[in-house]
């Protein structure tokens, strides 16, 4: 038997015989680049104590990886269609490791951000190829099965990552959360070469890169619009930004609309199967990006778990994950994708519901419910539509199908941490500033406690440390009347940062069932929207039969020859 895998999944008579062993190494492929993400929420704290990361440099080391990914999949995914789905992926996961060593290596904000761009552009070619080439690896009959295999890691990705980085913080700093891909990205490289099939189209025309530029543009100028408005101000840059990506999107839909081979073909959004089903990937993302990024921070500094206990605390949604992909592998083939859809998006709107009961009193008991909830929200409506999605596009184009799906969920992501994160600030600081007004502290240090809720119990700590110190100065002091005084100052400042600690808490625990609030109403009218669109069951999709399939395979094994 040969080391590296060199028969072409098209020139295969049958069904390849190590397709689940293939799946195995995209489903670890997708784990680390999803994982990169939301282990960083749990680093965060560590890194910024270290660098002196300011808040937007924070915003940034977060989204600079999101930027490069989004704009960029489109584009790679056509490439990789063109010259070789494996080889983009191999070539994304060097890209990605390149990028996690420089990551454990920097020293400055400059340089964790410029190392998360990198990893975000290796990202960007791993994520459609992993979904292009389980698409030509699996015979149709399969592919649904698979595709619920990977929507499920997926979900346990989002929960393992808080648990990884939390293991490995409890030893280890913040750069080992970086280093830990290099390991697993090589076994990922070594996996694709000897157990995942090259594929590429069979027949591909010439690559509209002008399309593909456009594609970029906008696309990158949304997300760069997403996350510099919301955060930051809707300054010249938020404006200028949002101004290029609805010009960018005008020439981008004209363009394509003309072009005889365009990179994605927008009249595709005219079919009710397709365009619900991105719309769903996109607002269930939204939701669930969004209530990751305050649930992690409600864990960890209101209720004061560590990161490892953060990451141990959200495992019932990687378990319910789990769970909802069973039941929407049972359910859709009997009742259809629109119920089990619809059935995923009101559940993921009921945990929202349940997270607008959060207050100063919650304890972790309080969170089980809305993550196993979420979890199995999950696993019901996004293996559908990544299906929907995918069985949209023919065998030539299947890098761009997962990049479209791939593009929704980080959209939605995006929107759901600029958004949600925004709205979750600005009612933090708004309680925050009604329940410390006479708390008699400086304005300028009552600001830098509504700056976020870890800046917040921070200054609370310094009132607590200043009381602390006072109270050693009292210890040591020989006159009576003074050491009285001291004792005095120093009780009232510990009242104050007791005092303070709790408002904190308070609000934003006010802050997450406000946002929470929100959150579900906008899921809940998109489920409406979603379930007008996406067809009954028994209704055909555009996707090819079996018999089509076989028959296209034939045509690219005869080109190919």
């Amino acid at each position: 038997m040969r080391l590296v895998m060199n028969e072409p999944v098209e020139g295969m008579e049958g069904p390849y015989r190590r397709r689940w062993w293939a799946l195995l190494v995209l489903c670890l492929s997708l784990l680390i680049i999803v994982m990169a993400n939301t282990a960083l929420t749990v680093a965060a704290p560590a890194m910024t104590e270290d660098l002196g990361l300011s808040s937007a440099d924070l915003q940034w080391v977060i989204d600079g990886y999101t930027v490069p990914y989004a704009a960029l999949m489109l584009l790679l995914g056509a490439i990789g269609d063109k010259y070789s789905r494996r080889g983009a992926l191999v070539l994304g996961l060097v890209v990605f490791a390149g990028g996690a060593v420089s990551g454990y290596l920097a020293d400055s904000s400059t340089a964790v951000i410029a190392a998360r761009a990198v990893m975000g552009v290796g990202a960007a070619l791993i994520m459609p190829a992993t979904l292009s080439l389980l698409a030509a690896t699996f015979p149709r009959a399969e592919r649904a099965k698979a595709i619920t295999l990977w929507t499920a890691t997926a979900g346990l990705a989002i929960a393992a990552g808080p648990l990884v980085a939390g293991a490995l913080l409890e030893n280890h700093g913040w750069s080992s959360s970086f280093l830990i891909n290099v390991p697993v990205a090589a076994v990922a490289i070594v996996g694709a070469l000897v157990l995942v099939p090259p594929s590429k189209a069979g027949h591909h025309d010439r690559i509209d890169h002008v399309g593909g530029l456009l594609s970029v543009v906008w696309i990158g100028a949304l997300v760069y619009m997403i996350i510099e408005g919301p955060h930051f101000g809707w300054g010249p840059k938020a404006i200028g930004a949002a101004v290029v990506a609805a010009v960018a999107l005008l020439a981008f839909v004209l363009w394509e609309l003309r072009h005889p081979h365009p990179v994605l073909d927008v009249r595709r959004f005219t079919d009710r199967r397709f365009a619900g089903s991105n719309l769903a990937v996109a607002l269930f993302f939204l939701a669930v990006f969004g209530a990751f990024y305050y649930l992690t921070q409600h864990l960890q500094f209101v209720l004061g778990h560590d990161a490892l206990d953060t990451g141990l605390r959200m495992l019932p949604l990687a378990g319910a994950v789990f769970v909802g992909s069973a039941l929407t592998a049972y359910l859709t083939p009997r009742v259809g994708m629109r119920w089990t859809v619809t059935a995923g998006m009101v559940g993921g709107t009921a945990a929202l519901a349940l997270l607008t009961q959060v207050d100063s009193t919650s304890s972790y008991g309080d969170f089980v419910a809305p993550l196993v909830v979420l979890g199995v929200a999950i696993g019901l409506a996004l293996s559908p539509c990544t299906d929907a999605i995918m069985g949209a596009f023919p065998e030539s184009e299947l890098g761009v199908g997962g990049a479209v799906n791939d593009t929704s969920l980080e959209l939605g992501g995006s929107l759901g941490i600029a958004i949600l994160g925004s709205l979750l600030g600005t009612s933090y600081s708004d309680h925050l500033g009604d329940a410390a007004s006479g708390s008699g502290l400086p304005a300028g240090t009552l600001a830098t406690a509504q700056d976020s809720v870890g800046a917040g119990y921070a200054v609370a700590q310094g009132v607590a440390d200043k009381a602390r110190q006072l109270g050693e100065q009292a210890a040591q002091t020989t006159d009576p009347q003074q050491a009285a005084q001291l004792r005095a100052q120093a009780a009232q400042l510990a009242e104050n940062a007791r005092n303070m600690a709790d408002s904190v808490g308070s609000s934003f625990a006010d802050a997450v069932a406000h946002t929470s609030l929100v959150g579900a109403v906008v899921l809940g009218v998109g489920t409406v929207l979603v379930a007008v669109l996406l067809p009954g069951k028994g209704t055909p999709a555009p996707a090819e039969t079996e018999a089509e399939e076989g028959a296209g395979r034939e045509r690219e094994r005869s080109e190919a020859r």
